[in-house]
Parts: structure tokens; C-alpha cells; sequence
């Protein structure tokens, strides 16, 4: 006697795990900002003008605590003695307004007829 043989029974199908899904394509990541030799420049110039970290920052397009993480990073470099002696001349300035740190801060070098 012959019997009939049941194909096996199939099991339901489920649906695709979320990663094999066709989902659209989100945007890259912004570009992370990278402190420049230019921004750090920009940085400078800003806190000799205004005394603060966070307008500083701001005018070079950073935050103020990336600038304080740089500052730490770059200990005992030329940007981290700058940052000192900047401030402090921004506070002499601020100290006489009309003493001679800041008539030697405004006054421009002259230039040679060419």
C-alpha cells in the first residue's frame, strides 16, 4: 500500500529584521569642527577684544568648553601661553583704557610704498 506522503509543512514567514529592511537613506553626520591653526588665530584675537572665552569661541565658530578641552590638550604649547598672555593684556587693557598697552594694540605698522 501506498501512502501519501505530505510535503512538510512550511513554517510561517516572518518579517525581515529591522536592519535588512529597506529604509531611506539618512544624511551623513555633519562634519565634526576641527580647531584650526586659523581658528585658534581667530580665538586669540577675539579674547584679547572681549576678555571672554565663550565670545572668543563663538567668533571661531567653537563652543567654549572645545576650546577649554583644547586648552587642556595643548598644555605648555604656543596656543596655551597665548591664552595667558592674552588675557592678561586684555586686563591691563581694561585696568587703563588709555595706558600704553592699549595705544600699542591699535597702532598699525607702517607700511612701505611699493
Amino acid at each position: 500500500m501506498q501512502t501519501e506522503s505530505n510535503p512538510p509543512a512550511q513554517a510561517p514567514e516572518r518579517p525581515a529584521p529591522a536592519a535588512s529592511r529597506s529604509l531611506p537613506p539618512q544624511a551623513a553626520a555633519p562634519p565634526r569642527a576641527q580647531w584650526t591653526p586659523a581658528k585658534q588665530r581667530i580665538f586669540l584675537a577675539a579674547l584679547l577684544e572681549t576678555g571672554s572665552v565663550a565670545r572668543a569661541a563663538w567668533a571661531a565658530g567653537m563652543s567654549r568648553s572645545s576650546a577649554h578641552r583644547l586648552r587642556r590638550r595643548l598644555a605648555g604649547t604656543p596656543f596655551d601661553r597665548s591664552w595667558d598672555q592674552v588675557l592678561a593684556l586684555h586686563a591691563r587693557r581694561m585696568a587703563d583704557p588709555f595706558g600704553r598697552d592699549a595705544r600699542d594694540a591699535t597702532r598699525v605698522a607702517p607700511q612701505s610704498p611699493r
